[in-house]
């Protein structure tokens, strides 16, 4: 990309990334959320192809119907994932293991509905990516390709949850 064209992508995006802001911090309810979906539609315009992007005669008009568009995307998705998540299909080695003690089954019976807790108060998008994940076995890639955004979203999600995971589950361990 040229010198020209990168200021004005780098000037469009500082002229409409606070509307943006507005737009989605009145429609989500996980304030972490907007600046992701904020990266998310300017990544899409970015990645369009470049004729698309020439044709566009209202840039305001396009980055919120994007912006619209990914909300739906984030919609109809939350449904298709709204299912109860098993944890010991997400991690099986919390199975009580028939030669355990009793204390140490009652110990892993107990760490198992914490976590299956912590699960189930995840963020609907940080969920489905651990659900893909660990269920599914699916890879960054496939989880990117399947939800329509990028690895490095993918990521995110995944330290996120993770990080939710654990912060859930130290008020029990320390």
């Amino acid at each position: 990309m040229n010198d020209d064209r990168q200021k004005f992508w780098s000037q469009t995006f500082s002229d409409h990334q606070g509307g943006l802001r507005r737009f989605f911090r009145r429609r989500v309810a996980d304030a972490w959320e907007v600046d992701d979906l904020v990266q998310e539609v300017y990544w899409r315009l970015l990645h369009s192809e470049s004729r698309e992007r020439e044709t566009i005669h209202n840039l305001k008009a396009y980055l919120f119907t994007v912006a619209a568009n990914l909300l739906s995307e984030r919609s109809l998705l939350y449904q298709r994932t709204a299912q109860q998540v098993q944890i010991s299909e997400l991690l099986p080695e919390l199975h009580s293991a028939n030669d355990a003690s009793p204390e140490e089954q009652a110990f892993r019976e107990s760490r198992r509905l914490r976590l299956a807790q912590a699960v189930e108060r995840l963020p609907p998008r940080c969920k489905a990516v651990i659900v893909m994940q660990y269920r599914e076995g699916m890879s960054y890639s496939e989880i990117a390709e399947r939800m329509g955004i990028s690895t490095h979203m993918v990521k995110k999600y995944v330290v996120r949850s993770l990080a939710l995971c654990r912060k859930a589950l130290s008020h029990y361990e320390q």
